[in-house]
Order: C-alpha cells, then sequence, then structure tokens
C-alpha cells in the first residue's frame, strides 16, 4: 500500500511541486517541475501492485480504481462545498456529510477494537447504497459544479469503498499529508530550491531523514556512515531495513 501527495514549490524561479510517495517502511520525496501522472508513475514504479490511496486529483486517475482508496477527509470538504451551494444542492450536501460522520463514527469504533469489522461491513452496505444515491441525485440536481462533482465521484465510486473490505486500508490520506508538511515548512522558510541539484539535495535529506524516523534509526548515524562510505568509495548503507535487506538477498 502506497499513500501519495503533491504540494507546490519553486525551483529557480519557476513552479514545481514537492510529492511524497509514503509506504510500510520508507518515505520517498520528489521535486518536479510537473504535477502530472508520469511524476506518480515515477513515485511507484512500474511494478506496483498495491493499494494506492490519494485525494481525488486526476494525476492518480491512471491507477486502476480498484486498486485505490481516495481519501474520506477530501471527500467531506467536497460535501461541505455541495451544501453551502443554494437550491437543491445544499440538502444533498447535508445528507452526504451525515452519511459521512456516520461512518466516522463507525470507523473509529473498528479502530478502537469496540466494532468487530465483519459488523462495520455489514452496517455499512445501507449507508454506501444511501450515499451512491445522493451523489446521483447531485449529478442532477441543475447546480452545475455539484453536478461535475458528483459525476467525478461517481465515476470512481469503487474506490470510495477500498478500506471496508481490506483490512489495512485506511479511509484517509492523512499518512501522506503529515509527511508532507516538513516540506511545506522547508519551502516556506527557504522558497523552494535555486537549481536541479539543490531539489536533489531535498528530495535525499527528506527521504532518509522521513525514512529512519519511520523505521525508528538513527538519522545521524546514518548520515555519518552514509559520508564514511563515501570517503571509502563504498555503497551507503541501505535505507531498507535489516529484514527487508535480508529478504533481498535471499532472493
Amino acid at each position: 500500500m502506497a499513500h501519495l501527495d503533491e504540494t507546490s514549490w519553486h525551483q529557480g524561479g519557476k513552479r514545481a511541486w514537492l510529492w511524497v510517495a509514503v509506504t510500510s517502511w520508507v518515505t520517498v520525496f520528489l521535486v518536479r517541475l510537473s504535477r502530472g501522472g508520469q511524476v506518480a508513475r515515477e513515485l511507484l514504479g512500474e511494478d506496483f501492485r498495491g493499494i494506492l490511496v490519494t485525494d481525488r486529483y486526476s494525476a492518480y486517475n491512471w491507477y486502476p480504481v480498484r486498486w485505490r482508496q481516495v481519501c474520506w477527509s477530501h471527500l467531506l470538504r467536497d460535501f461541505e462545498a455541495i451544501r453551502d451551494r443554494e437550491g437543491p444542492s445544499a440538502e444533498i450536501g447535508q445528507a452526504l456529510l451525515g452519511q459521512a460522520h456516520q461512518m466516522f463514527v463507525w470507523w473509529h469504533r473498528v479502530r478502537e477494537g469496540t466494532l468487530a469489522r465483519s459488523t462495520f461491513r455489514s452496517s455499512m452496505t445501507p449507508l454506501r447504497r444511501e450515499v451512491e444515491r445522493l451523489l446521483e441525485a447531485g449529478s442532477q440536481c441543475g447546480v452545475a459544479k455539484t453536478e461535475g462533482t458528483c459525476r467525478e465521484m461517481l465515476k470512481r465510486r469503487e474506490a470510495l469503498w477500498t478500506f471496508v473490505q481490506v483490512e489495512g486500508v485506511e479511509p484517509t490520506n492523512n499518512t501522506a499529508e503529515r509527511s508532507i508538511r516538513p516540506g511545506v515548512q522547508w519551502r516556506k522558510g527557504s522558497f523552494g530550491t535555486q537549481s536541479e541539484d539543490g531539489s536533489r539535495f531535498v528530495e535525499h535529506m527528506m527521504t532518509v531523514v522521513a525514512t529512519l524516523k519511520q523505521q525508528k534509526r538513527n538519522v545521524l548515524a546514518y548520515l555519518i556512515a552514509a559520508h564514511e562510505a563515501a570517503l571509502r568509495g563504498d555503497t551507503a548503507p541501505s535505507l531498507l531495513p535489516e529484514n527487508d535487506q535480508e529478504s533481498q538477498a535471499a532472493a
């Protein structure tokens, strides 16, 4: 499973984007001048076959919908925007928010261990039907922006519910959003980078720090070992955890 997100950046006076991919063991950053789907492909690699958790941004639409989970935190914001419009959109948005809030109540209980996953799945069946019914109504409610939003959600309706069926999948993309915040702070403090070399430094350092913290490894010890390896002309120590390195060596 991978969580992906992107945020604005600046490189040499040009608009760029900082991308992040978070998996179970590593967190990888890229700075690119593009916000297109080819960067997401670059991050994931051609062999990725897991669940992809993202927001509704179109750069991720190339990935099979049956292996995606769309972030419900972003859906809540969409539902609020639908509610805040005039006419029938307001009623539909309010109803969607009610269903979403009920889902989160159940989900929090699942995470706390006070609601069995089997019970959660059963309870979600009518809720899913109602949400999709409301989206269908919104897609023809006469309010242009609401119709467009609802149609886009319906195109990828399967990706709204992956977390219900697949254990370990979260309904939000908070993992990637938390991971990219240090990059936002870096951009605000330094106004981005002035060159491609500067962007590579940002990518590498953020990847190293985030990954080692994720694995509860010592960042300073790793950097010292990496510099010593460079002075000897050796390969830098791996960012993969030891058990994963052993598995790859055995293969």
